[in-house]
Formats: C-alpha cells, sequence, structure tokens
C-alpha cells in the first residue's frame, strides 16, 4: 500500500522532496531551487528574463542588465557573428549581442554548478557576478564584421601592431564602466577595483606574471580560486562557455546539427588540484563527449567560417576597407577625427564602428571611394573571385602575408607556353585555412584532466589509445585554396592550368578536381605516398603536363 502511494504522488511533489534532501541543480534555469542565484547579492532588485532561442528563458543579474542598456553593449546588435557568412548561408544573421548574453549566462551556469556540488571551493556571490559579467562583456570589443576585422583588415593597414578583439574589449569595459557611471552601481553589489581587475582578466587572459610578481599567471583571484579563469575564456584545454554558446548557436543559425552537448557537461563538472592548482576536470566516462566538442569545432571551419565562398566574400570586403580607410573620418574623444584603421585608439569612436561600413561606402557619393564601393558592388551582384581550386601540402605552408604573396608570384610563373593569355601575380589569390582542434597540432585533451567514479578527488589523464583507435592520427591540417580575380572563361582556364601546374612543382596532392582539370596526369604525375592508410596523392613528375595541355587544346575528332 505505502508504495502504492508513492507512486500515485504527483511527480512535482517528489521533486520537492527531493530538492529539501539534495539540493540538485535545475539543469533548465541553472539555478538551485533552494538558493535564488541572486540572493542577498546588494539591494533586492528583479531579475529580467530573456527568451533566448538557444537557452530558453534566462534570468541576468540587474547589474548585467544596466550593462546591456549601454549603447556600448547595444552596439553588437550591429555586427554580424559570422561576418560574412550571412552572403553564404541564409539564416546566418545572428549578432555579437546574443551571443554575448547567451555567454553571460551560460558562465552563471557553470559556476553555480560547481558551487552547489562542492560548496568547499568557497565560490561567493562576487564570484558569481564577475564571472557572469566577464562572460556577458567577452566580446565587447568586436570590430565590424566579427574576426574580419581584428583578423584581415587591421593586418593589411597595421601590420606592425599586435592586436586583437580581446585586448578592445577590456578597453571597451573600462570605457562603458566609466561614460555610464557604472562604478556606484557596481559598488552597491559589492564590487571593488580588484573584482573588475578579476573581470578583465578572464576576457583577456593572462598579464605578464613577471611585472606583477604573483606566483601565477592572473594577479587577482588566488590559487584557491584559479579555476574561474577556466570558465569564459579557457587558455589551457580550450573547454569554456563562450564554444559552448558559439557551436548551439551557429548551428542552429547555420542550419547544422551539433554532435556536442554542453548540458551533459554541466552535470559532471568538478574542481580537483592538479599539481598544486585547482581546476575543472569532467568525469572519465565524459571523455568521448569532449572529443565530439573539438571535432564539431573542426567541422564548423571546415564547413562554415573557412568556407571557400565565405573566405573570397570577406577578401574582397577587406580589400574594400583597405581602400575606404583613408578617406572615412570617425568623431571621438574631445571632437577628435580617427580613421577606421585609428579608431582601436579610441573606444569613442570605436563605438560608432560597425557593420554599417559597408553600407556607408556602398552609397556613398565621394569619388574617393569609388573603387571600395565597386568591389561591394561585385559582392551584392555576386561577381565574385572564383576559386579555381584546392590543394595539400605534406608539410605546413608559412601563411605570412609576405609569404602568400611569394605563392601568387610563382602561379603567375607557371605558365605553359601555349597558354596566351596573360595572368599576373596580382590576379592570383592565395589562402591558406588552417585546420585544427583549437591547440594547433597538439591534442586538446591532453591538457584535460578527469575523475573517476571511485575517488573524484584524484585526478587522472586519459590518453587517446585508451579511447579509440578509430579517433584521428593528426590534429591540424591546411587547405591550400587559389582563386582568380579575373572571370571571364579563357581567364579561369588558364588560371587553373597555372594552379595545375604550380601543385606539381611544388608536390602538392592532386587537387579535388583534379580527374576534371587534369584527367590525363592522374597516372602519370600523380601517385598514392608510400602511407597507404593516408591515401595522400603527391606529383611524381612534370614530364606529361605541356603533352597534357596540348591535347586538351586540340580540337575534337568526333565531326571526322
Amino acid at each position: 500500500m505505502e508504495k502504492g502511494k508513492r507512486a500515485g504522488e504527483d511527480q512535482f511533489q517528489r521533486q520537492e522532496k527531493r530538492a529539501r534532501g539534495h539540493p540538485q541543480l535545475d539543469q533548465e534555469n541553472c539555478k538551485s531551487p533552494l538558493h535564488p542565484p541572486y540572493q542577498s547579492t546588494g539591494p533586492q532588485e528583479p531579475t529580467k528574463v530573456f527568451n533566448d532561442p538557444i537557452h530558453g528563458h534566462i534570468e541576468l543579474h540587474p547589474l548585467l542588465v544596466r550593462i546591456i542598456d549601454t549603447p556600448q553593449f547595444q552596439r553588437l546588435r550591429h555586427i554580424k557573428q559570422l561576418g560574412g557568412n550571412y552572403l553564404v548561408f541564409p539564416g546566418a544573421s545572428h549578432n555579437r549581442f546574443e551571443h554575448s548574453v547567451g555567454v553571460g549566462h551560460l558562465a552563471g551556469c557553470l559556476v553555480r554548478a560547481l558551487n552547489e556540488r562542492q560548496p568547499e571551493l568557497g565560490i561567493n556571490k562576487k564570484d558569481i557576478l564577475c564571472v557572469e559579467i566577464a562572460g556577458l562583456c567577452h566580446d565587447l570589443g568586436h570590430g565590424p564584421f566579427s574576426h574580419l576585422f581584428d583578423g584581415m583588415f587591421i593586418p593589411k593597414v597595421r601590420p606592425g601592431i599586435k592586436w586583437k578583439h580581446e585586448n578592445a574589449s577590456v578597453q571597451m569595459f573600462d570605457h562603458l564602466v566609466k561614460v555610464n557611471n557604472l562604478k556606484p552601481e557596481m559598488e552597491k553589489y559589492g564590487l571593488t577595483a580588484n573584482d573588475l581587475t578579476f573581470i578583465k582578466e578572464q576576457i583577456e587572459g593572462p598579464q605578464d606574471d613577471t611585472a606583477s610578481g604573483s606566483k601565477g599567471p592572473y594577479i587577482d583571484r588566488s590559487e584557491e580560486k584559479s579555476f574561474l579563469y577556466e570558465i569564459v575564456s579557457n587558455k589551457k584545454n580550450g573547454i569554456d562557455v563562450d564554444k559552448w554558446d558559439y557551436f548551439a548557436r551557429d548551428c542552429y543559425h547555420l542550419g547544422m546539427q551539433s554532435i556536442f552537448d554542453h548540458r551533459r557537461f554541466l552535470k559532471f563538472a568538478q574542481v580537483c588540484e592538479v599539481d598544486g592548482r585547482k581546476h575543472i576536470c569532467s568525469r572519465d566516462k565524459e571523455v568521448g563527449n569532449l572529443y565530439d566538442m573539438f571535432h564539431m569545432r573542426h567541422c564548423l571551419h571546415l564547413k562554415a567560417y573557412q568556407h571557400k565562398v565565405v573566405y573570397i566574400i570577406e577578401f574582397m570586403i577587406t580589400e574594400a576597407l583597405v581602400k575606404a580607410d583613408p578617406h572615412i573620418q570617425i568623431e571621438g574623444s574631445e571632437g577628435k577625427m580617427f580613421k577606421m584603421s585609428e579608431a582601436i585608439e579610441d573606444m569613442e569612436a570605436y563605438t560608432k564602428l560597425t557593420d554599417h561600413i559597408f553600407e556607408q561606402i556602398l552609397y556613398s557619393s565621394d569619388p574617393n571611394l569609388t573603387e571600395a564601393k565597386a568591389i561591394l558592388q561585385n559582392i551584392i551582384c555576386r561577381r565574385l573571385y572564383k576559386c579555381v581550386g584546392q590543394t595539400k601540402a605534406e608539410t605546413n605552408l608559412e601563411a605570412s602575408e609576405e609569404k602568400l604573396k611569394e605563392y601568387s608570384h610563382e602561379l603567375a610563373e607557371a605558365k605553359q607556353s601555349s597558354n596566351d593569355v596573360d595572368l599576373k601575380s596580382e590576379d592570383f589569390v592565395v589562402n591558406v585555412a588552417h585546420l585544427n582542434y583549437g591547440q594547433k597540432d597538439k591534442n586538446p585533451i591532453d591538457e584535460v584532466h578527469f575523475y573517476s567514479k571511485k575517488d573524484p578527488t584524484i585526478p587522472i589523464k586519459i590518453t587517446k589509445n585508451q579511447v579509440s583507435k578509430m579517433l584521428p592520427e593528426s590534429f591540424e591540417e591546411q587547405l591550400i585554396r587559389v582563386y582568380c580575380k579575373k572571370t571571364d572563361k579563357k581567364s579561369l582556364e588558364a588560371a587553373k592550368e597555372h594552379f595545375v601546374q604550380w601543385c606539381l612543382k611544388r608536390k602538392f596532392t592532386k587537387p579535388l578536381d583534379g580527374d576534371v582539370m587534369a584527367p590525363e596526369l592522374i597516372d602519370q604525375d600523380w601517385h598514392i605516398a608510400g602511407d597507404s592508410q593516408s591515401g595522400s596523392q603527391v606529383p611524381r613528375s612534370n614530364q606529361q603536363m605541356t603533352d597534357f595541355f596540348n591535347v586538351i587544346k586540340k580540337p575534337s575528332d568526333k565531326s571526322k
């Protein structure tokens, strides 16, 4: 009878009983039912609920909402999360704004999960709030079209400086706090100058510890809380909430399926001491899920972020921005005027720099912007530079600006005597795409520690061979793509000849469409490399090259 009575209990009554005895993490809301996330964190103010397509209904602390409601944060509504991808994938219209809100939410989810599971860690309300603010503000410094700005535009116009969007995120955060008078607001919730340093350290990464004199790479939180630096941007192994959000969000908008579930990681995350420092570890049985995470990263880069059409669109946008840079002025602090490339030095000017610069150039009547305008017009009308081939090298190529120019020169020189089209080095664009698991040629799982069910306090390493024989042998590769700016049929045919000849001279693998481009050379010039497992094809000689192009230029005999 008792058993039947228990079976008839309301589901929610059973959950409430379990919660009284064992407070569990409410995964959907990322909070404990017995401990509201913001109880006793300064003044009692209502949280604000956001309806997010990825994470559902999420609550944010009033201080986070105050940060969101500033011009510096609202600027992120006008910067595409995936830059030029929107011009290839129609659904990729999401912006840095919603991604930042999502990261702030997930940062709170992870730090609270750790606090609920291990109260002995001493995570306090200020720690939670600082981690959430760091997640929210980690992308404040992105420029127009996101990574295009700091990865392609700035290196071309200001090659002498080392600048990343993380640097600007910290500068923009300081600017946001100052101009919106948020310091008193932060003090209401107990945040001090040291807490602001902690937030910026999470965004930008470790400072020079030799200068600070600290034992570790960070200067604010003690070594007892060093694991907090692994939540927003994990410099050790790359497992962080930033990736969790953009994996889920980008897949959703790109129309792809993600194979990684961050909610499962939240269930098994635990802090262990490793060589005197505390790190976030995962259960040993979750190693396969983490390999899925890094494989998902590789798939997104291969299929979307470094898609061959996405790259050339972003290259053309960069060309237009470079040509427009001397002729566009942005007003900054104290009325001073800045070029686009100089706006990174003044956050007042940088706040005004978003994706709208595309339309500003496109619809401008300034004669100085004629060339830049023409390039953007070609993008709109889909008159893009054409990819003439893709190949791989046996060893990684250097991809500096100087080397890319050198490869273009080699392509121009790789001309057949029978070819009467004159292609110059400036007609070629060479792209060396790097694909990896986020740690260059290293396996990121080698930097992850796990724990077992038997003794959760002892961290262990799990080697690749312990997991599966079907995991990657190599964790980095390059794709070499060549484009031609001349798009008429004759020039493109000639460019393909240049490309195939260049591959032969460089001993690259056979191009993907080599069966079509160079059918006569399959057996004679390319052979299967000694490594039968890799199946890579490299050129054997150049002997048949001239004869091949002479053959394909002869008229067909079928009409006789």
